[in-house]
């Protein structure tokens, strides 16, 4: 078992300069070691921690395995990865960026379909016409069907998005989306629009604490420091 804090942050892009910015703005000044174009770093003046910078998506895993003690990551990655999460993982804090939604988008010709339940009630009909159920395009599979469980909404099936999943209604691939955006204008752009109801989560970056993680006492010394800096 590794003696030293292992906390992962985003590895590129916005989300890496958002997040180190925002420790800096704490006193947690964090530098590459070794190849600046590296995976591995650390934090000005505490010894018993190190960086590890993964994609987004894998900072979740991480913290789901306990391979990480900490990370900054969104809360729509952490929940679909985690079905589980509040038992694997602890939100510590929001972090005031990387703000975004995961919707429920239809065709925007949809006239007479404003909510779930709309669609509840269109899916007998569609499935005589088409011959099957809905098709929802999607990379938020577990936050999807959890979300259409609650609204009691059985009558469809997953199509799992590789790529640009708001084009998927366009292409024929699929008959409406479960989707991230930030201004909605992509959806916009692509003839699509959210449900009255169709807000799943509200996504923002934050730190988490994995539950599941080997904690040592020199672990959560550093662990304490890290949150005495923002105010934790």
């Amino acid at each position: 078992m590794t003696e030293r804090l292992q906390l992962a942050l985003p590895s590129k892009g916005r989300l890496m300069e958002q997040a180190t910015t925002v420790l800096a703005e704490a006193g947690l000044v964090v530098r590459k070691t070794g190849n600046e174009r590296g995976y591995h770093g650390e934090i000005e003046g505490i010894g018993k921690a190190d960086v590890l910078f993964v994609s987004a998506s894998e900072i979740a895993w991480y913290l789901k395995t306990g391979k990480a003690h900490m990370g900054i990551t969104g809360a729509d990655l952490v929940q679909e990865r985690m079905t589980d999460w509040q038992a694997r993982a602890q939100l510590l804090k929001p972090l005031g960026f990387g703000f975004a939604d995961v919707v429920v988008a239809v065709p925007d010709c949809w006239l007479d379909v404003r909510t779930v339940a709309h669609l509840d009630e269109l899916a007998s009909s569609f499935r005589s016409a088409h011959g099957r159920w809905f098709r929802v395009a999607t990379k938020y599979v577990n936050l999807a069907r959890q979300f259409f469980v609650s609204h009691g909404f059985n009558d469809y099936r997953i199509v799992e998005s590789l790529g640009a999943t708001e084009g998927t209604p366009a292409a024929g691939t699929a008959d409406f989306i479960v989707d991230i955006t930030t201004t909605g204008s992509t959806l916009k752009a692509n003839g699509l629009r959210i449900l009255d109801d169709g807000v799943i989560l509200k996504s923002e970056a934050s730190l988490y604490a994995s539950k599941v993680a080997e904690w040592s006492p020199n672990i959560r010394e550093a662990q304490n420091v890290i949150m005495s800096k923002l105010g934790l």
